[in-house]
């Protein structure tokens, strides 16, 4: 038995399925994590949603912001961008499964067996474990409910307010502690979010630094795993904080990590394998 965290799949079918083959992917004894952002950009979105519902039994998924925005669009509160692949989704006769199932799944797992935490983008780094799960279990009740999760995906973009405070309250609340879970990048010593820059981790925006890099961060006692930032490529410099998009969408790899004894495996954006 083996457990592997996957990173941003971004409606990469093929390369998924490769990834599976080539890890020997037994459904009947091994454990999948996904990163989120299980769809969008990619050429085949739905048949992705598909393929991890399918493993839904075996693979626990966190939300990204692309599966946000999926949800959202689905609920009126938004529309596709240029870019976008979800229409299929949109279109599909099982739509309301796939997209039910998906807004029931969290902003945060825990494996404990490896003392490893999964979050879409990260550990917001001045929260503590305790504090991310309280806010993380927080989002699952508003997604639970129909009347807050709409009120929640018609309020649900925007940067401000740009860092956390106790006493933020309603959809400005929730759209704080999802900014944290699915868009965090890079933080100021206040813990502040800038979320307009998606660049290289080695040049942050003055008095910014990788939210990985913060010099006082809370939970350094377990690996944290999390996607969201193919830039980095994989590697964050720091021991314990695992990053997992490898760009597969924009001509890199998909990744696989075997929670195990830290093996990496991949393949390429065409689902050809690389040793």
């Amino acid at each position: 038995m083996s457990t592997y965290a996957i990173g941003d799949l971004q409606g990469c079918l093929a390369p998924f399925d490769a990834l599976l083959a080539r890890i020997g992917f037994n459904p009947d004894r091994d454990r999948l994590l996904l990163a989120g952002d299980l769809v969008n950009r990619g050429p085949d979105s739905l048949g992705a949603l598909r393929r991890v519902h399918e493993l839904r039994d075996n693979a626990q998924v966190v939300l990204g912001n692309h599966d946000l925005h999926l949800l959202a669009v689905a609920h009126g509160h938004a529309r596709l961008k240029n870019k976008d692949t979800l229409q299929p989704i949109l279109d599909a006769p099982d739509r309301d499964t796939l997209l039910g199932w998906l807004q029931r799944q969290p902003l945060l797992v825990e494996a404990p067996a490896f003392d490893a935490v999964m979050a879409h983008a990260g550990l917001p780094p001045l929260w503590t474990l305790e504090q991310a799960r309280q806010r993380a279990a927080e989002m699952a009740a508003v997604l639970a409910d129909p009347a807050s999760a709409d009120t929640f995906f018609q309020e649900m973009y925007g940067n401000e307010p740009a860092g956390w405070r106790d006493d933020l309250t309603g959809p400005t609340r929730w759209r704080v502690i999802t900014n944290y879970f699915t868009r965090m990048r890079f933080v100021d010593r206040q813990g502040d979010l800038d979320l307009t820059t998606k660049g290289e981790a080695d040049q942050p925006p003055a008095g910014f630094v990788p939210w990985f890099e913060h010099p006082d961060r809370l939970e350094r006692e377990r690996r944290v795993l999390f996607g969201h930032w193919a830039a980095l490529e994989g590697h964050t410099g720091v021991a314990g904080v695992e990053a997992l998009d490898t760009g597969c969408v924009w001509g890199g790899t998909l990744t696989a990590l075997r929670l195990d004894d830290g093996t990496r495996f991949r393949c390429d954006c065409d689902a050809a394998l690389i040793p």
